[in-house]
């Protein structure tokens, strides 16, 4: 049986593939959150790393 999503069709889903898909969604949510921690971290470095030059540049002169 094929149920009707914003005018396309598609087969339903077992529960277990259900299920599978939803743990699939779960990791890539989790990769995806570990990525942009990792981002905003080395952002965070680089902005403490710019401000250090800046203030040894300010101190030299």
């Amino acid at each position: 049986m094929l149920a009707p999503i914003l005018g396309f069709e598609r087969p339903r889903l077992t529960a277990e593939q259900q299920s599978r898909i939803s743990k699939l969604r779960k990791a890539r949510l989790g990769r995806i959150a570990l990525h942009g921690l990792a981002m905003l971290s080395m952002g965070s470095v680089l902005t403490a790393l710019i401000a250090l030059r800046t203030a040894i540049l300010c101190l030299a002169r």
